[in-house]
């Protein structure tokens, strides 16, 4: 019966990485789709290693990050930021064929969204693992393939179909607004907005996001 448990809390934990690794799946593929494929590679396992890491890593100070008001609203306003710069990269692509963004600027972008996404992620895992933390770095490792497969497949349909960038920025900004909305700090705010609103408050945010990196891209383009 022990067995049994051990089990069901690791389909758990397997099923928890699956759904909310596409966030970092998404960001490894936004901020590496104008790399050349080599750099593209390695910016793929660079973002899978520093999710994994900074998962294992957050584990310990889980309980210790949930104590500290409108960290995770600062958090959701660093991935609002980090959605819209992506959203908003008009570099054309150089002569020689490369992308515009370097290979340290893709990696900076992937690890510092890899750390703010993965506070919802160790505190989910966390909640199912309770005290067994084999289980729960096991089951963390297991998001590597689920990361690194995901992202070279977004990748790849990026290149076929550019516009569905604004899908992964959408994703991303109503990641954010779902993680701010779980901030402790804005608890007594919202206790004001009433509960339609708080189901409101992601897709409006994903639209204030959308039409201001559309904006951007206009106005870029009137200067250019």
């Amino acid at each position: 019966m022990e067995l049994w448990g051990h089990l069901v809390v690791f389909a758990q934990i397997v099923l928890i990485n699956l759904l909310l690794s596409g966030d970092n799946a998404v960001v490894i593929a936004m901020a590496g789709r104008r790399l050349p494929p080599a750099q593209r590679r390695r910016a793929v396992w660079w973002g899978a290693a520093a999710a994994v890491l900074l998962r294992c890593a957050l584990t310990v100070l889980a309980a210790l990050l949930l104590d500290i008001p409108y960290l995770q609203t600062a958090g959701a306003l660093l991935l609002l930021v980090i959605a819209f710069k992506l959203l908003t990269d008009h570099k054309e692509e150089t002569s020689s064929g490369a992308g515009a963004s370097t290979l340290a600027g893709a990696v900076w972008t992937i690890v510092t969204a890899d750390f703010i996404m993965s506070l919802d992620n160790v505190l989910a895992v966390a909640a199912v693992a309770g005290e067994d933390t084999a289980l729960l770095l096991i089951g963390i490792a297991m998001s590597i393939p689920i990361i690194i497969w995901g992202s070279s497949f977004i990748m790849h349909l990026l290149d076929r179909y550019p516009m569905l960038l604004y899908v992964g920025g959408a994703l991303l900004g109503y990641a954010a607004c779902e993680m701010a909305l779980k901030d402790r700090g804005l608890a007594p705010l919202l206790a004001n907005v009433g509960e339609n609103g708080i189901r409101a408050l992601p897709f409006a945010t994903v639209a204030v996001l959308l039409i201001a990196a559309l904006w951007m891209k206009r106005r870029a383009r009137a200067t250019a």
